[in-house]
């Protein structure tokens, strides 16, 4: 895939940034932001328990329910709040990564997060949250060559995770 979607891609960035400076502050990464972060991860869990048929792992920080209905979760998997629910039965490394910037975002948007996410579009080469996350790493585009997976073996905490905010 050429690199055509970089220019849609940072142009989507720029405008979530611009978004984002709209929001209250008390409503990002706050008392509140964790709330809505604990009740996606609730809701995760409880689906996840409902559906997962294989093994339930703690890695790269988040909660890997594994062996879901296609049905059950969007393209190869979602994140809400601190789960991963995927039909993938190693999820790898890289795709870990994405995931754990997804998590990020639900600790600094909480309630808002899918309402963002939603009016950010389906299209994941415009989607702010996706871009992200990374889009190599979320095998929405091909590596460019040269470049290596990522290969982090430990959780990406939210201070380590870009900011959206200018």
């Amino acid at each position: 895939m050429s690199a055509d979607w970089r220019p849609a891609a940072d142009a989507a960035l720029a405008r979530g940034r611009r978004f984002d400076r709209r929001i209250p502050s008390f409503l990002l990464r706050s008392p509140i932001s964790r709330v809505g972060y604990w009740w996606a991860t609730l809701i995760g869990w409880i689906w996840g328990s409902i559906w997962s048929t294989g093994p339930v792992q703690r890695r790269e920080g988040l909660w890997v329910f594994r062996g879901m209905p296609a049905w059950t979760y969007n393209r190869g998997g979602v994140c809400v709040g601190g789960c991963f629910l995927t039909g993938d039965t190693d999820p790898s490394a890289a795709v870990l990564q994405h995931e754990a910037v997804h998590k990020a975002q639900w600790l600094r948007y909480g309630f808002l997060m899918p309402v963002l996410y939603l009016f950010a579009g389906r299209d994941p080469l415009r989607n702010r949250f996706e871009i992200e996350a990374g889009l190599e790493d979320g095998n929405y585009v091909r590596r460019a060559t040269g470049s290596r997976p990522s290969t982090s073996s430990r959780p990406q905490t939210a201070s380590e995770t870009p900011r959206i905010s200018g």
